[in-house]
């Protein structure tokens, strides 16, 4: 193993070594907004005649085929899910071989013209998405974009994704956010999740002459080098609308398949017409195929010639000779509560929850059900042991979303808010509600319903509730006294989520940047005195919690950026998303996950759940 190499995996156990405790191994559950399965299909080059690539699989994605047409490499996280390593496989699912094996992620593999290397996006060293090389004999690697003259300006985003090959071998063609503003999106509707600016670059695979083939302003990706190396085509869309292309929004967006003349920058857009176009590849001089993500006729098209399969298939890449195609199928069926994750820490284990899970002083599990983030207008509130076991819906209303439990300190009532929240809170009201623990459904209105009032969390002492407000001029937290009704404002600005600690004397919030629009992570004291700002990095920080001794706080970062093409996800509000955890006063911040995914709402077991709590197998 090279020095470098040794260096970034004792980063990890350095940073291990920071984390909850040296006593029993801690569990954390943790919601991950993803697929639940992927599943690698290969076909003749129009999709005709499918079938899996494997007998069962290893939730495998992002295939590319060798230059000989021989092997197929792919990202796959079989290895537990959520660490992501390279493979490759003979395409009649024979000699599977791990090529990478380390705990950051891997993705996006594209062998040279020669078949001896593969450029490949991975997250090691400074956790942002980098173009690296593998030598397929040496296993060597090497970081081709991590020179420090290749990085962005301080807070912004710096990531580069899709490498391809020139057919002659001298240059990498790639995709690059480097340089654009960590900022909230606003289409189809304004909010804090982050879109996405793209531009094409070439490169040597010495790491020389980086260039920008393509301007600001737009998002270009996927690049791929025409049979004679003189053309790149690429797919291309409004910035502002690559936020709605990983959403429930996906119909709503038009892209076009561009090509450009690599010499003069002469474009041409090779398509037409509506419908969410991505990911295309040259089948000769004159042919390109493509995947339609969304709209009419979605699945692979081609420029010329036959129509492609209609169907909901995802990175498809095809073989040099035009001949076959590999692609995925994405299975987003619910994940079972208590699902054991990877977990990159040797003292803890990870396992995933449905949203928002909270637990009482007895160490009862509280969530919100919801199944997908993906649709947040109706979820209902479940009861169950921490290890999933002996589940109870305690309150449920079609009329709205239930979110965010919060246990009375004697365990015999759940505050909650009920109605509309996210994009919805601007057209639908909401208010505090609280529902009986035992599942016998009495419930008690706290608030009305305007102004918007949600995300509540029940003071240790039992006598007061916090909670954001949204809407009709008041922002900000309020307490509500329980004793008498009264409402005491604590904040006015944009904040949200607040979380009493195990103590009481401090609580964590969420605050916007009038600034910035940026999120951090802040705490304050339950009169609304002693603000403190524990978070500074560029890009959201949110959905704190608190470990069970109040030492740690636990929350979601987008600080290391994108992972790969905004535009390629589905069903993820924001794929940057990644467990972080500091001590109480901000100091020692470090990831927990190195996903891909959106990985978000911490919770630590207490210790008094945790002898009676269960791992379930995948």
């Amino acid at each position: 193993m090279k020095m470098r190499e040794v260096v970034l995996s004792l980063a990890f156990v350095c940073a291990a070594a920071l984390s909850l405790s040296a006593g029993p191994k801690q569990i954390m559950l943790m919601n991950r907004l993803g697929p639940s399965q992927m599943t690698l299909y290969i076909a003749n080059a129009d999709g005709s005649e499918e079938r899996p690539l494997f007998a069962i699989s290893g939730f495998d994605y992002n295939p590319t085929f060798s230059p000989d047409g021989k092997w197929i490499a792919f990202t796959s996280e079989r290895n537990g899910s959520g660490e992501a390593d390279l493979y490759r496989v003979r395409v009649d699912g024979s000699g599977l071989e791990r090529l990478t094996d380390d705990p950051a992620l891997d993705d996006q593999a594209a062998f040279s013209p020669d078949g001896n290397q593969i450029a490949f996006v991975s997250t090691r060293g400074a956790h942002n998405a980098s173009i690296w090389i593998l030598d397929l004999k040496t296993r060597k690697v090497r970081n081709l974009t991590g020179a420090p003259a290749l990085q962005a300006a301080a807070g912004k985003m710096n990531g580069y994704f899709r490498p391809s090959w020139s057919p002659d071998g001298q240059w990498i063609a790639c995709s690059s956010d480097r340089n654009f503003e960590f900022k909230p999106h606003d289409f189809p509707d304004p909010a804090w999740e982050h879109p996405q600016e793209l531009s094409i670059y070439v490169i040597h695979p010495d790491g020389s002459g980086l260039r920008r083939l393509t301007p600001a302003g737009i998002a270009d990706g996927s690049p791929k080098w025409s049979p004679d190396g003189k053309r790149i085509v690429f797919y291309e869309m409004p910035t502002a609308h690559t936020f709605a292309a990983r959403v429930y929004a996906q119909a709503m967006v038009t892209s076009q398949i561009v090509s450009m003349d690599v010499a003069t920058g002469a474009k041409v857009e090779e398509t037409a017409g509506p419908g969410l176009k991505v990911q295309p590849q040259y089948l000769s001089a004159d042919m390109i195929a493509y995947l339609v993500k969304a709209g009419p006729n979605a699945g692979l098209a081609f420029t010329k010639g036959a129509p492609g399969v209609e169907g909901t298939m995802r990175n498809p890449a095809w073989s040099p000779d035009g001949k076959q195609v590999v692609y995925e199928k994405v299975d987003f069926t619910d994940r079972a509560q208590n699902q054991i994750l990877y977990s990159w820490e040797p003292d803890m284990d990870v396992q995933y929850t449905d949203v928002f899970p909270r637990f009482s002083r007895d160490g009862k599990l509280a969530i919100s059900d919801i199944k997908n983030l993906a649709t947040t207008s109706t979820a209902s509130i479940s009861v169950m042991n921490a290890d999933g076991s002996n589940k109870k819906v305690v309150f449920s209303d079609k009329e709205g979303a239930a979110f965010v439990p919060t246990w009375s300190p004697d365990g015999q009532w759940i505050a909650f808010g009920f109605g509309g929240f996210f994009g919805a809170r601007r057209t639908q009201p909401a208010k505090l509600m609280m529902v009986r623990a035992d599942g016998s459904q009495e419930t008690k209105d706290l608030t009305k319903g305007l102004p918007n009032s949600g995300f509540p969390t029940w003071s240790p002492d039992g006598k007061r509730i916090m909670y954001r407000v949204w809407g009709d001029g008041e922002y900000g937290l309020r307490e509500l006294n329980l004793a008498d009704g009264s409402v005491k404002t604590l904040t006015t600005e944009f904040d949200n989520f607040p979380a009493f600690s195990p103590s009481g004397d401090v609580i964590t919030f969420t605050r916007r940047s009038a600034k910035t629009d940026d999120y951090d992570i802040f705490t304050m004291r339950p009169d609304g005195t002693g603000i403190k700002q524990l978070t500074t990095a560029p890009g959201n920080d949110s959905h704190s919690s608190w470990s069970p001794d109040g030492k740690y706080i636990l929350w979601s970062s987008a600080r290391f950026g994108f992972k790969d093409e905004a535009p390629l996800y589905d069903n993820s509000f924001q794929p940057f998303a990644q467990i972080f955890i500091m001590k109480a006063d901000g100091s020692d911040q470090h990831a927990l996950t190195y996903s891909r995914w959106e990985d978000s709402m911490p919770a630590i077991v207490p210790p008094a759940a945790q002898k009676s709590t269960t791992i379930r197998p995948d």
